[in-house]
C-alpha cells in the first residue's frame, strides 16, 4: 500500500506541476501558500520548520513565489535577522487556481475523488496526530476549505 500510495503521488505531483507552471507554481509553493494560508503571517524560518524543509530550500520556493508576486517578504519588527512572510492577494488568486489544476489532474482518473479526498485526509489526519506535523494540519485545513 505504501508504495502504491507513493508512486501515486509522485504520479499525481508530476502531472499537477505541468499545470501549475503556468500559475507560476510549484507543488513546493502551493504547499507554502496553503500554510501561510492557515497560519497567517510567520517568519521564513518557521515556515520551513512546519513544511520540514531547510530554510535554504525554502528560501528558493519564496525568492520563485516573491517572483511571481504571490508572497511578500518583510524584515521582522522584533528581530531584524528574520523576513515575515505573508501571502498576497495574487498569492491566494493563484492559490485558488492551483487547487482547480489540482481537481483536473484527477479528473482525468476513473475515481470517486471526493472518496478519496475524505479517505486521505483521515490518513493525514491520523498518521500527523503521531508526528504532530503543522504542514499536515495546514493541508487538511485547506482541503477541508474546499480545495
Amino acid at each position: 500500500m505504501g508504495r502504491l500510495l507513493s508512486t501515486a503521488a509522485r504520479l499525481v505531483e508530476h502531472a499537477w506541476n505541468e499545470k501549475l507552471s503556468d500559475v507560476g507554481l510549484t507543488h513546493a509553493g502551493v504547499i507554502a501558500l496553503d500554510v501561510l494560508t492557515v497560519k497567517g503571517p510567520i517568519t521564513q524560518a518557521t515556515l520551513a520548520q512546519i513544511v520540514r524543509v531547510q530554510a535554504q530550500t525554502m528560501g528558493k520556493t519564496l525568492t520563485r513565489l516573491e517572483a511571481h508576486g504571490h508572497i511578500k517578504r518583510e524584515r521582522s519588527l522584533s528581530d531584524r535577522r528574520s523576513h515575515v512572510v505573508s501571502i498576497t492577494e495574487a498569492g491566494s488568486a493563484a492559490l485558488v487556481e492551483a487547487h482547480e489544476l489540482e481537481h483536473q489532474v484527477l479528473s482525468t482518473v476513473a475515481i470517486d475523488a471526493d472518496k478519496l479526498r475524505r479517505e486521505l485526509k483521515i490518513v493525514v489526519r491520523e498518521l500527523a496526530a503521531r508526528d504532530s506535523t503543522a504542514v499536515a494540519d495546514a493541508i487538511v485545513a485547506a482541503a477541508d476549505q474546499g480545495h
